[in-house]
């Protein structure tokens, strides 16, 4: 019930032995129990006799079809004192009308993407950190630790990814170093399709939050 990215569920499957699920709930709807995934792990099953989900565009507030990535809404039907119409949620996903192979007849939503107040805007591409994030954790040689940092260069927005490497020594090989950089940025951009920066830094060097 928090957010990660794919490769992070791989690892913590892989680690403990065990089938990792999301599942998806927010207080001011009714807390948790709202969505979950089954074990085909292939988006999450909305308790639709309990709420409405809608996608919408977050500029706009118009409604959008199965299959277009938006803004998740809510609408409550069971919820006493407190019923929600329309909840904006701040979280990116989108339906699913496609029967899942688990039987379940539930509307499904995508796994969250992001949030509309997460996501960043480089030279006119939207950018979520879960989308870097998905790019880090495919190296083991980097530890969980990044930091993005956006700042004006010529009028135009440019993105910093600074990295934190696991292994010191590797700042002192400097062909091994950008190696792993260039292949980092490589990744990145192919993702993206924007150029970034990368810095690769020494472990517990960035701020914890």
């Amino acid at each position: 019930a928090e957010p990660w990215s794919n490769e992070m569920r791989r690892e913590i499957e892989q680690k403990l032995q065990i089938d990792a699920i999301d599942i998806y709930g927010l207080s001011e709807v009714l807390g948790p129990g709202v969505a979950s995934e089954c074990l085909e792990q292939d988006g999450l099953h909305v308790f639709d006799d309990h709420f409405i989900p809608e996608i919408i565009d977050p500029v706009t507030g118009e409604s959008l079809p199965p299959g277009q990535r938006g803004e998740l809404v809510f609408t409550s039907l069971s919820k006493q004192a407190l019923p929600v119409i329309r909840y904006r949620t701040r979280d990116i996903s989108m339906l699913i009308e496609e029967p899942c192979p688990c039987g379940r007849t539930h509307v499904r939503i995508e796994r969250i993407a992001g949030r509309t107040d997460d996501m960043l805007i480089i030279r006119g591409v939207n950018i979520f950190p879960s989308q870097i994030e998905s790019v880090l954790m495919k190296y083991e040689n980097i530890a969980p630790h990044y930091q993005l940092v956006v700042t004006r260069e010529n009028y135009s927005d440019a993105l910093e990814v600074k990295v934190e490497l696991v292994d010191g020594t590797l700042l002192e090989n400097y062909a091994e170093l950008e190696n792993l950089r260039n292949m980092i940025h490589h990744d990145i951009k192919v993702i993206l399709g924007i150029e970034v920066k990368v810095s690769l830094v020494e472990y517990k060097s960035l701020e914890r939050f």
